[in-house]
């Protein structure tokens, strides 16, 4: 049974526990390519690093892409519900916070891909 991680280290832990952590970077690149956002972690990005490395690019496109930034959320699926109980009065709360859902919603794809194949 799938149950969502309570935070970015614990959901990155649980991908790399479960042999995931790669098919997790290939389908982060996958829907920011989706959407027009060139981003290619490379596939040995630590977890750290990749957890930092989006968090810069949310937060860059928050600031200065923000329709593209709609666009990617869309792209991705990630609950409309989840980003308005966010509170929005600092952008860089609030760009570890989309990263976290982003993250989340990546991993859902790939662990149910992986659990129902």
């Amino acid at each position: 049974m799938f149950v969502a991680p309570i935070n970015t280290e614990a959901l990155l832990e649980q991908a790399q526990a479960e042999t995931l952590y790669l098919n997790l970077i290939e389908q982060i690149n996958k829907d920011f390519n989706l959407a027009n956002e060139g981003i290619d972690f490379p596939l040995s990005i630590s977890p750290d690093e990749l957890k930092i490395q989006l968090h810069e690019k949310i937060y860059r496109m928050i600031q200065y892409k923000f329709a593209e930034y709609l666009n990617l959320l869309y792209i991705i699926d990630v609950p409309e519900n989840d980003i308005k109980k966010l509170d929005g009065s600092d952008l860089v709360i609030l760009a570890e916070q989309v990263a976290f859902l982003i993250l989340k919603r990546e991993w859902q794809k790939v662990w149910f891909r992986n659990y129902y194949k």
